[in-house]
């Protein structure tokens, strides 16, 4: 069997190196279409410039975001009110930052407000709902006219989505980010380079704590079946097992028939095999992680969720957004390494999935130099010092 453990090396200046050589599961030190994007002024940005921010969410807006659900009801719900006490006070909404957070005096009057209407909700699921609503409403309105909806960068300048060559991935794999709302069109975000390269279809957005995303994720995981869903997360509680474990078996459990074709056993069960990438901090990957097993034992009976380690290292975009550790990777980093050491097992060798982790990890590429980029035309400096605190990237997973 052939050993997982080699170098990915990446196709930009400087050169970066993806080492295979160091595990993941090392615990942490700490804890499809594109929109016209449009040049941004300094912050603040006022809420409503030249109409742009005006009128509820609609349908092609939210999907042009990403993901191919219907626009969550809460979310219209916050949009709505929002608005509304635009009118109330007389006041515009405006934005600080990149990311849609709410200042000024709106912000002190919208605090209030939603401060009271989230302590009277006395269930903590509806808790959950309204600050994952909340905090995705703002960004939406905040990024209005600022970000590109596709690839989530400012500005024309910025904006990558004619650098980025999309890919077909084996019909028999899905990906599933589950992203936490804080993280949610974050411009150093890699986990959104799967669906700009393989589609919303087979790469699917899921927003923690949107009960639209969770409830479509997991009836495609309920029809799937457990056997046939992992989760990329270094799991102490439970075991560990790597790539070669779950699928080096011989003969597969997964794939049979002849040295050039696979098919699936034949069964009823959908042999779609699901892997879902945790994309938060380290905090708030945990209470991710915890939510799913809560599902798992309310859906299959068990809370146990089968979870794999990689044998994956140094994330590309370390130098931009510091991580706990060197060899903590981030969100398209552990999909390419998914997908280079499934290659190596002789029972996936002949499905591509080298062709498609190098389409991944020249999209990563692409998003690096974009965001080198920016920050040299910003004049900031491009070498993040090292941090280990509750606010960095958790392990292998995020960015």
């Amino acid at each position: 069997m052939a050993s997982p453990s080699r170098a990915l090396t990446l196709k930009c200046s400087p050169c970066i190196v993806f080492s295979t050589k160091t595990l993941m599961d090392s615990k942490p030190t700490t804890l499809h279409r594109p929109f016209s994007c449009s040049i941004s002024g300094s912050p603040p940005r006022e809420a409503c410039t030249s109409g742009v921010h005006e009128g509820a969410i609609t349908l092609q807006e939210w999907q042009g975001w990403g993901t191919a659900s219907p626009v969550p009801a809460m979310v219209t719900k916050i949009v709505e009110d929002l608005k509304a006490l635009e009118k109330d006070i007389d006041t515009q909404m405006s934005f600080g930052g990149s990311r849609g957070k709410l200042q000024g005096d709106f912000k002190v009057q919208e605090d209030r407000k939603h401060r009271k209407t989230y302590q009277a909700l006395g269930d903590s699921e509806k808790k959950l709902q309204f600050f994952s609503a909340r905090q995705i409403a703002c960004r939406l309105l905040g990024s209005r006219g600022y970000l590109c909806q596709k690839c989530w960068l400012p500005s024309e300048e910025d904006c990558m989505c004619s650098r980025v060559t999309q890919c077909t991935l084996w019909n028999r794999m899905r990906f599933w980010l589950y992203m936490h709302p804080k993280d949610f069109l974050r411009q150093n975000n890699t986990g959104k380079l799967l669906w700009q390269v393989f589609g919303t279809e087979v790469a699917t957005l899921c927003l923690f704590g949107i009960s639209e995303h969770e409830e479509i994720m997991w009836n495609a995981l309920k029809l799937a079946g457990k056997s046939n869903t992992w989760c990329l997360y270094p799991n102490k509680n439970g075991v560990l097992k790597s790539v070669e474990d779950v699928f080096g078996q011989e003969p597969s459990p997964y794939l049979v028939g002849t040295d050039t074709k696979f098919d699936y056993a034949k069964t009823d069960e959908d042999r779609t095999l699901n892997f879902i990438l945790i994309d938060g901090t380290w905090n708030n990957s945990v209470a991710i992680f915890s939510r799913l097993k809560d599902q798992a034992a309310s859906v299959w009976g068990d809370g146990d969720f089968p979870c794999i380690s990689l044998a994956t290292g140094t994330s590309a975009m370390h130098k931009l957004r510091p991580q706990p550790s060197w060899d903590r990777t981030c969100t398209a980093g552990a999909a390419i390494g998914l997908l280079s050491e499934l290659q190596l097992l002789p029972e996936f060798s002949s499905v591509g999935l080298d062709k498609q982790a190098e389409a991944v990890e020249d999209t990563l590429v692409v998003l690096l130099e974009a965001l080198t980029n920016r920050r040299l035309r910003m004049g900031r400096s491009i070498s993040r010092k090292f941090i280990s605190s509750v606010e960095c990237p958790y392990l292998p997973l995020i960015v």
